[in-house]
């Protein structure tokens, strides 16, 4: 059986002037979070865009991914620290995310580099976020091992 979560996004206004705010609603552990089309394409001035929800989604499902993939080694992160940076472009098309670039982070008693590049990049091709994005969106992975 799966799971659904939800969030409400109210907009007032054209896309260029207007503006509006992002809930969660499932969890309620933010609540109307400003949002704007010069903060998507310009200064962020105090607001989110859906390309940074987007982005810390991707750096939380990727962590949990790896952890899990670490675990299942033999090898369990004491700590994973992971920023996903998204890239937002214009494009002949029109504007568009083209890029998600995830760097990690950890400490992991047991690992070697090489095993932890690699469950990194399992981690990356697997999560459910990367799999959304897959075939959409340029996806990478730098991870550093920490002594």
């Amino acid at each position: 059986m799966g799971v659904t979560r939800s969030a409400t996004a109210i907009w007032q206004g054209d896309l260029f002037t207007g503006s509006g705010t992002v809930s969660a609603d499932s969890s309620q552990l933010f609540r109307q979070l400003p949002v704007s089309w010069a903060s998507r394409t310009e200064a962020i001035d105090g607001r989110t865009s859906p390309e940074e929800l987007l982005a810390a989604a991707h750096a939380a499902c990727f962590s949990m991914a790896l952890s899990n993939g670490l675990a299942k080694a033999g090898t369990v992160a004491e700590r994973l620290q992971v920023t996903a940076v998204l890239s937002f472009e214009k494009q002949e098309a029109g504007w568009r995310v083209t890029r998600s670039a995830l760097s990690v982070s950890g400490r992991v008693p047991g690992s070697d580099a090489d095993a932890f590049r690699q469950a990194a990049e399992t981690a990356k091709d697997g999560c459910p976020i990367s799999q959304a994005l897959k075939g959409n969106v340029e996806l990478s992975v730098e991870a550093t091992l920490e002594g």
